[in-house]
């Protein structure tokens, strides 16, 4: 079985969240690579985790919440790079959302898969 390094998954996720979200907050979006969210190592690791925790309703959830953060980013790169980051800035509170769903899921896959 391929297990996940849950904590460091996390910590990556928010050292990430904590950048992208920096910087909206001070204008310097385009100083970012927005785009490093296209190479998520959480979505590899989730792509090649094996185990029977793999095949459960929480597991499908956590990758479903997982794609939908990153749509929800890549919408928020595109908007910007097109020069509408008023449109993108309406966004980042769902994207926060969809973030903290991931992590939560995180910490349940956590307790059912050490269980």
């Amino acid at each position: 079985m391929k297990r996940i390094d849950i904590d460091s998954a996390i910590r990556l996720h928010n050292q990430w969240r904590r950048q992208f979200f920096n910087a909206f907050a001070g204008g310097d979006y385009v100083d970012m690579p927005l785009s490093e969210h296209r190479g998520c190592m959480l979505g590899i690791a989730l792509a090649k985790a094996e185990g029977e925790y793999t095949t459960t309703p929480d597991w499908q959830m956590l990758k479903a919440v997982h794609d939908r953060f990153h749509a929800l980013a890549n919408e928020i790169v595109e908007l910007s790079n097109n020069g509408l980051s008023s449109d993108a800035d309406m966004l980042l509170p769902e994207l926060s959302e969809a973030s903290h769903q991931l992590v939560a899921g995180l910490d349940k896959l956590r307790l059912k898969r050490d269980a």
